[in-house]
């Protein structure tokens, strides 16, 4: 044998006899509910920045439309909780009652305004016995455009070199499409216009509603995460079977998190197998929300005797995160990037 041949033989067997390195698996996203939601009124540019300089990955703008089909960010198309409406008398006249999805629900609607005229309103907080120092804020900001909050992303990605991801939320779709507002395709122009129409851009659309995300799969190609809370839903996240079928439409499930974490006598409980059967089902995992409240934490989880004081949120973080997902969304994503370390 040649001493060439014998060189590259031995070569080869040093390489075969050499250990495969597994891939780090990728660290947990943090996903700033609202923007830093418990620090600065939620659904503002104020509280989306904050998020980013706190560290989060993706900042989380819920949608609705406005009368002339734009959207904006708003935790519901109702904004009397968040915005100063009911001191304008300008719109006094536009007070009224609908059925939001089976719910009768009094209030101002975003759907009953211009853009132009939602502009002139301003947020204020939505929880402020819980969040005074969030209340301080009252009154500083407009009512941000899903466009603004995708350009404020663009612009933080550049500043910080970091990728900063958008969760939009389409909130109550069935219901604007029976009113001739149409979500599925808005939000997918919009986002082809902005070239984020992809799966490998920086997007989660997130929806409560199975039949809007299956809309989505035909017309969108950014990924899809279907949102189950504890209570009754219409698809299932407690059984393999349940977990498979949602795969068919979804790239991700975003569980309520006691769905993953259970209370169990007051504190927490092992985790459940919905990550784990997720994961054979090939979704994403990103539950949701982590507060630091204590009118949010489990009793055993509770510091102090007021609502508005803060928990062991970090033992509650930590957790969620040792049940091995994928994601978490929070009210202060700071706390998020710490307890992940």
């Amino acid at each position: 044998m040649d001493l060439t041949r014998r060189t590259a033989l031995a070569g080869a067997a040093a390489l075969a006899a050499t250990p495969v390195l597994a891939q780090p698996k990728p660290k947990p996203l943090v996903i700033a509910h609202r923007g830093a939601s418990g620090l600065r009124p939620e659904h503002t540019l104020m509280a989306y920045k904050l998020a980013i300089e706190q560290g989060a990955d993706f900042i989380e703008p819920d949608l609705v439309l406005t009368r002339d089909g734009q959207f904006v960010a708003r935790h519901e198309n109702e904004i009397s909780g968040t915005t100063d409406v009911a001191k304008r008398p300008e719109f006094a006249a536009r007070k009224t009652t609908k059925d939001i999805d089976g719910q009768k629900v009094e209030g101002w609607f975003t759907e009953d305004f211009t853009l132009a005229e939602l502009k002139t309103l301003r947020a204020r907080e939505r929880l402020p016995a819980l969040r005074p120092g969030s209340a301080t804020f009252d009154g500083q900001e407009a009512i941000p455009t899903f466009q603004e909050v995708i350009d404020l992303a663009r612009a933080e990605t550049r500043r910080t070199g970091r990728t900063i991801g958008l969760y939009p939320e389409m909130k109550h779709p069935t219901y604007f499409s029976r009113i001739g507002l149409n979500m599925e395709v808005r939000l997918t122009t919009l986002l082809a216009r902005n070239d984020l129409n992809s799966p490998t851009a920086p997007v989660f659309v997130q929806c409560f509603e199975p039949g809007p995300l299956r809309t989505l799969l035909s017309i969108c190609r950014a990924r899809r995460v279907m949102l189950v809370g504890q209570g009754p839903a219409p698809v299932d996240v407690k059984s393999p079977e349940g977990l498979k079928a949602i795969a068919a439409f979804a790239d991700g499930v975003g569980p309520e998190w006691p769905l993953v974490v259970p209370i169990v006598d007051g504190g927490l409980g092992p985790p459940t197998q919905l990550v784990a059967w997720a994961h054979a089902a090939k979704l994403q995992v990103h539950p949701w929300t982590v507060r630091a409240e204590n009118a949010f934490l489990p009793p055993k989880l509770k510091r102090g005797t007021a609502a508005a004081e803060h928990g062991d949120t970090e033992a509650l973080l930590r957790a969620i995160y040792a049940a091995g997902v994928d994601g978490v969304f929070s009210d202060f994503p700071a706390l998020a990037v710490q307890a992940r370390g």
